[in-house]
């Protein structure tokens, strides 16, 4: 997948816990995982909205684009 979720930097440089961040931003730790480890297929543009609010974050500190294709 050419998208990788950043949500771990993000969270490191707050020394937030995954727990803290999932009940702020209403998910469950579990689907955070699911975020961070890159498995998910989607994300509503209200839960990136609210992980941008708790993280006091831009979209773009989140995700990334990488070429996963070889030259």
């Amino acid at each position: 997948m050419a998208i990788v979720v950043r949500i771990d930097v993000e969270l490191a440089r707050r020394k937030m816990s995954v727990g803290e961040f999932a009940e702020r931003v209403g998910l469950t730790p579990a689907n955070v995982a699911v975020l961070k480890n890159g498995r998910a297929k989607a994300v509503r543009l209200s839960t990136l909205d609210a992980m941008c609010r708790v993280l006091e974050c831009q979209p773009g500190d989140l995700l990334e684009w990488v070429d996963d294709e070889p030259s």
